[in-house]
């Protein structure tokens, strides 16, 4: 099993250090497993494989949901809720460097992509917390942490790919993402929060105030996605609609959404459903690749050998969970967050399992992790788009995002410590 295994890694740091994409990484690394060190017919296992991944009708709610987000990425909708939310963030120690937060965490909730939800967000209130004198460090790291918002809060497209590719309930996920995503959100403003008690000199003053009815008035520009995240989650808890079907749903409410602002015009339409293709053939790629190299590990027996490696060391799940980080980190550093799970589907889970951790609450917890990786360097996708934005280095966006990276570290432990923060609404929804 040793050679096996030292074959096999070096050639998938060959593949990828090599700029191969990460489906051919993958298909080629299990043709090598099984051709190599199984009898098997490779060529007729590889083709009945990646055929019986590319048609799960769960894999039909992914381009829906990615078309629905860049839609909504190409709308006026960061514009509205900047305005829908600034005056109800003025009196709050750290004022409208919440708008971020909050942002990003309603964004995420009708986006399902970090990068959109950042690329979104970061249009609208970079230029406009610059120019009224936020921290520029701060109002970075808020969105480049906020966004990964996006990875975790439903709908979102990586629990997808975790659902599709361990064959678990797509609605149980989103659902467990939900109060997590609700935690982080709370842990990132409570830090803002103490940030601006300790430096009160490095917040502006707050806008003149506005009566509640002026409140009222502005908030109206939050409605409509409001309703759009009630259309697709609620349908989806209330038991009304499939997650295939309430994403259908959501790229309906998105095109009238971004109709009703004006921002939906045939230029738009098309550069968001070419944007959708693209995404939606990249990730399905992936998972074909995924999945032949998950059967040419199975027949390899890597992953079971390597569980009982690990056994025999008695590790209790605390301290695998710990290993775990480290080495979901460490990927993270160098593999998109996509890449991270599929890579590591095949191999983790038998580990999983034997420890006895529920693997509704290893996806949000792996989410999570993920979520980490895309605020730390080399291979950070919000570092990218930051830098894209402000031109600034990426060990400075990286270095801004840095408390973020520790709150999602503390976020990881809460929900070790307390699972019942992701297990609660799954098993209500079962319950009814």
């Amino acid at each position: 099993m040793l050679l096996m295994m030292i074959v096999l890694t070096l050639a998938l740091f060959i593949f990828l250090g090599s700029g191969v994409w990460v489906a051919f990484s993958l298909l080629a690394l299990g043709w090598i497993g099984i051709s190599q060190f199984t009898s098997i017919p490779v060529g007729d296992m590889m083709a009945s494989d990646i055929w019986s991944a590319s048609y799960s009708w769960e894999l039909t709610a992914l381009p829906m949901f990615i078309w629905m987000g860049e839609i909504l990425f190409r709308s006026r909708l960061a514009e509205d809720m900047f305005t829908g939310l600034a005056p109800w963030m003025q009196r709050i120690p750290g004022r409208l460097l919440h708008t971020n937060v909050v942002g990003c965490g309603l964004f995420a909730a009708v986006s399902g992509s970090s990068a959109a939800t950042c690329a979104t967000m970061g249009k609208m209130t970079l230029p406009e917390l610059t120019r009224r004198g936020y921290d520029e460090r701060l109002i970075i790291g808020t969105l480049a942490g906020s966004a990964t918002l996006g990875l975790l809060i439903p709908p979102s497209i990586i629990l997808i790919v975790f659902a599709v590719a361990t064959d678990q309930s797509i609605a149980r996920l989103f659902m467990a993402g939900v109060f997590p995503g609700l935690m982080l959100i709370s842990l990132f403003a409570a830090y803002l929060v103490y940030w601006s008690w300790r430096y009160p000199d490095r917040v502006p003053a707050a806008d003149a105030p506005i009566s509640f009815k002026e409140k009222l008035h502005r908030s109206r520009r939050l409605i409509p996605m409001m309703a759009l995240i009630i259309g697709v989650i609620g349908s989806i808890y209330g038991g009304l609609a499939s997650p295939t079907e309430a994403a259908a749903i959501g790229v309906v409410l998105s095109l009238v959404l971004a109709y009703a602002n004006g921002a939906l015009t045939w230029q738009s339409f098309s550069d968001a459903t070419l944007g959708a293709v693209k995404t939606s053939c990249m990730i399905a790629f992936i998972l074909a690749g995924a999945s032949f190299l998950t059967a040419a590990m199975g027949f390899t027996q890597i992953p079971s050998q390597l569980a009982g490696w690990i056994a025999t060391y008695d590790l209790s799940p605390f301290m695998l969970l710990a290993v775990l980080t480290l080495f979901f980190i460490v990927m993270g550093c160098f593999l998109d967050g996509i890449s991270v799970v599929v890579l590591t589907t095949s191999i983790m889970l038998p580990m999983v399992e034997a420890a006895g951790i529920d693997l509704i609450w290893f996806g949000i917890y792996l989410v999570i992790v993920v979520e980490m990786s895309q605020i730390t360097p080399p291979v950070g996708f919000n570092l990218f788009v930051l830098q894209g934005m402000t031109g600034k280095n990426i060990l400075q966006i990286a270095y801004a995002a840095l408390p973020f990276f520790f709150l999602m570290l503390l976020g990881i432990i809460l929900i070790t410590l307390f699972p019942q923060i992701v297990t609660f609404l799954p098993e209500a929804m079962s319950n009814r």
